[in-house]
């Protein structure tokens, strides 16, 4: 994981004062979920990771997200609320993954 988004994923966690459940970290990109991807995706950077996280702490995260940096974010919100996740990353705007972006699996 690169260092720069671990010191700002700890200040969030910081602020956010709860547990974090990380249920995605780093990816290599021959990992199934990104060996699907045309590209490779933040986690096979170090950028990103997914966090269990469901109901109105939700919405706690997602504004201490923003407020932290974090320029990806993801939310998946369907099923049981043992499979629901956000999605961090803070990877640059390079025109072809516009930043900041949200977005729902």
């Amino acid at each position: 994981m690169a260092a720069s988004f671990m010191q700002r994923l700890q200040k969030l966690r910081t602020e956010y004062g709860k547990p974090m459940v990380i249920s995605s970290g780093y990816r290599d990109k021959a990992h199934p979920i990104e060996a699907k991807k045309a590209q490779a995706g933040a986690h096979t950077t170090g950028h990103a990771c997914d966090i269990k996280v469901y109901g109105g702490r939700v919405n706690e995260l997602l504004s201490l997200a923003i407020k932290h940096g974090f320029t990806g974010i993801g939310i998946s919100q369907k099923g049981d609320h043992s499979s629901r996740f956000i999605h961090l990353d803070d990877l640059p705007d390079t025109g072809n993954q516009p930043r900041p972006w949200v977005w729902s699996y």
